[in-house]
């Protein structure tokens, strides 16, 4: 997986992430959440796709078979490094309509539900 950016990343955040989730068409999403198992173990939103970037050439050839590149896919890590990483790297795989989830969990926990567990 390549660090360097070179298109701008779209951002969605966790205010408007809890309301898409709340929305009947939010089954149109496609969520993913790059982090470790242990930490979705942790703290984790219901409706996400785990995909550990530690894990990426287990699951990297299978993507376009996974996820449909035209529907909206938001990504999400623990603070949004590693889902921007993520987002990235599906751009050049020819997904069109990708989101950062910015602040990741750790900002859906601190603004919107504080049961979920910070680490």
């Amino acid at each position: 997986m390549t660090s360097q950016f070179r298109q701008p990343i779209a951002q969605i955040g966790v205010t408007e992430l809890e309301q898409r989730l709340r929305n009947p068409s939010a089954s149109a999403l496609q969520l993913i959440d790059v982090r470790e198992p242990e930490e979705v173990a942790i703290a984790s939103i219901p409706g996400f796709e785990v995909l550990p970037l530690s894990q990426f050439a287990t699951w990297a050839e299978t993507i376009l078979a996974r996820f449909d590149p035209d529907v909206e896919t938001l990504v999400m890590c623990h603070h949004g490094i590693r889902s921007a990483q993520m987002c990235q790297w599906l751009q050049q795989q020819g997904f069109t309509n990708v989101k950062n989830i910015a602040g990741g969990i750790d900002a859906y926990s601190l603004t919107i539900n504080p049961a979920i567990p910070r680490y």
